[in-house]
C-alpha cells in the first residue's frame, strides 16, 4: 500500500530556501578566500601561505559542485528517477573528500620540498594580518553552513561546512606557522607547520569518505531502526496490528524510506485494517519530524504461511534478530 504523508510544504520550503542562501555566501566567500590567500602568498612567498592558497583552490571547486548537487537533490522525482535525487549528496560528499585528500598531498609535496631546500620569505607581518581576517571569515561561513545543513538535514551544506572548516584550520596553521618565522626567524617552521595541516586535512576527508560510502551503501540508522521497530511493536501491544515483519529503511539525504508488512486478522475488512495502517504509519512520519517520510506497507493476514502459495518464497528479514 502506498501512502500520502501528511503534507510538509512550508517547512520544506523554508528548508529550500535556507539552503540556497546558505550555499550563496558559500560560493562567494570562497571566491573571496582564494583571491586573499593568493594575494598573500605573492606578497610573502611563504610556501604555507601558498598551500593554503591551492586548497582554496580545490573548495572553490568543490562548492560550485556542492552548489550543483544542493540544486539536483531538490529537483522532484521523475520517471529515471522514481526515488528521486538525494543520492547526490553522497557523491558530493565524496568529491569534496578526494579534493581535500588532494589539497593534503599538495601540501605536504611543497613542505618537504621546502624542509629540504629551505623557504624564502618576506612582508610576513603583511601575510599573517591579512590571513588572520581571512581565517576568521572563514571560521563564522563554516558554522552557520554546518548549522544550516544539520538543521534542514542537508548533507551537502553539512559536507562543504566542514570543508570550510578544514580550510579554518588549515588557515590557522599556517597563521601560527608564519607568526612564529615572523617571530623567531626560524624558517623551516614554516614547512612543518604545512606538514601538521596536511595531516589534519587528511583526517577530515576521510570521514567525509567514510560517510559518502554508508550513504551510497544505505546503512541503516541504529537509533532509527530502534525507534520504528519499537513502535511497531507498540502497535501490536496495543491491538492495532497483529504483527509485523519484513522492515527496512534507508535515507536519501532529507528523505527516509521506510517499508514493512503489518499483519491483520484475516476476517478483518480490507477498509478496516486500511485505516489501522493509516494509523500505524502516522505514528511513524513522527518519528522522524524533520524529514520528509515516504512509508510503504504490505498488508498481510495474520495466518501469513497459508496464505501463501507453495512455491511462495519470502525475501529475507534483516532487522528479525534486533526485533527478537
Amino acid at each position: 500500500m502506498d501512502s500520502v504523508q501528511p503534507s510538509h510544504d512550508k517547512p520544506q520550503a523554508e528548508a529550500e530556501r535556507a539552503r540556497r542562501w546558505a550555499m550563496a555566501a558559500s560560493l562567494l566567500v570562497s571566491f573571496l578566500m582564494l583571491v586573499g590567500k593568493l594575494t598573500a602568498a605573492s606578497l610573502t612567498g611563504s610556501t604555507a601561505i601558498f598551500s593554503d592558497a591551492a586548497e582554496s583552490v580545490i573548495h572553490l571547486f568543490a562548492t560550485g559542485f556542492a552548489g550543483f548537487s544542493l540544486w539536483y537533490a531538490s529537483t522532484p522525482p521523475d520517471v529515471d528517477h522514481p526515488y528521486g535525487h538525494g543520492k547526490v549528496a553522497y557523491f558530493a560528499s565524496a568529491v569534496e573528500g578526494t579534493l581535500i585528500l588532494a589539497a593534503a598531498a599538495s601540501i605536504a609535496w611543497m613542505a618537504v620540498q621546502d624542509l629540504l631546500t629551505g623557504p624564502a620569505l618576506r612582508q610576513l607581518d603583511v601575510g599573517f594580518f591579512l590571513i588572520g581576517g581571512l581565517t576568521a571569515v572563514n571560521f563564522a561561513l563554516g558554522k552557520y553552513l554546518v548549522r544550516v545543513g544539520r538543521r534542514t538535514n542537508s548533507l551537502i551544506l553539512v559536507s562543504n561546512g566542514e570543508h570550510v572548516l578544514t580550510d579554518m584550520w588549515t588557515s590557522l596553521g599556517v597563521l601560527v606557522g608564519v607568526g612564529l618565522v615572523w617571530i623567531t626567524g626560524i624558517r623551516w617552521l614554516d614547512p612543518a607547520v604545512g606538514l601538521l595541516v596536511a595531516a589534519n586535512i587528511v583526517w577530515t576527508a576521510t570521514g567525509l569518505l567514510r560517510r559518502s560510502v554508508y550513504g551510497l551503501m544505505d546503512e541503516a540508522d541504529r537509533e532509527a531502526s530502534a525507534a520504528l521497530l519499537e513502535e511497531l511493536g507498540a502497535a501490536v501491544k496495543e491491538g492495532r496490528i497483529a504483527s509485523f515483519h519484513q522492515v527496512r529503511h534507508r535515507r536519501s539525504g532529507d528523505q527516509v524510506w521506510i517499508e514493512y508488512h503489518l499483519m491483520f486478522p484475516g476476517d478483518m475488512p480490507i477498509h478496516e485494517a486500511h485505516a489501522r495502517s493509516h494509523a500505524v504509519e502516522n505514528r511513524v512520519d513522527a518519528l522522524f519530524p524533520d524529514e520528509d517520510v515516504h512509508v510503504t506497507a504490505h498488508l498481510e493476514p495474520r495466518r501469513h504461511d497459508e496464505a501463501h502459495p507453495e512455491d511462495h518464497r519470502e525475501p529475507s528479514d534483516p532487522l528479525r534478530d534486533v526485533r527478537k
